[in-house]
This record gives C-alpha cells, sequence and structure tokens, in this order.
C-alpha cells in the first residue's frame, strides 16, 4: 500500500479510482519528462557557451577590444 501525498494529504495507492490512478501515472510520466527535457535544455546550454566561446575566439580583434556581448 504505497502513499502519495497531494496537497499534504495522504492517499493509499491501492484504494485510488482506476481514473484517479490513470491521472497519477501520467503525472509522473509528465515530471519524468520534464526532466528529461530540463538535463537536455542544461546540454544546449552549455553547448551555446562552447559554441559562443568558440566563435570569440576565432574572430579577429577590431579596435583594440576583445569584448563580444553576445
Amino acid at each position: 500500500m504505497p502513499l502519495i501525498k497531494i496537497d499534504n494529504k495522504d492517499y493509499d495507492t491501492d484504494t485510488l479510482s482506476s481514473e484517479a490512478k490513470q491521472q497519477l501515472q501520467m503525472l509522473s510520466i509528465t515530471e519524468s519528462e520534464i526532466k528529461r527535457l530540463q538535463a537536455q535544455l542544461a546540454i544546449a546550454q552549455t553547448a551555446r557557451i562552447s559554441y559562443a566561446n568558440a566563435l570569440k575566439a576565432a574572430l579577429p580583434v577590431i579596435g583594440g577590444s576583445d569584448t563580444i556581448k553576445l
């Protein structure tokens, strides 16, 4: 009898209706997808920083300033 807490109330998952169990399963899947997407976003943001730094290094220095704002 696993318990879940929603709005500070404990619910026994074994006693939930089939509709509530389905919604709980979809919520769990959605939470997993959000975590996966957040990890993908972190990877993309890290790559963006790396590409921006590589671009800065590849550009010629003009006017004595090496500051680039992206």
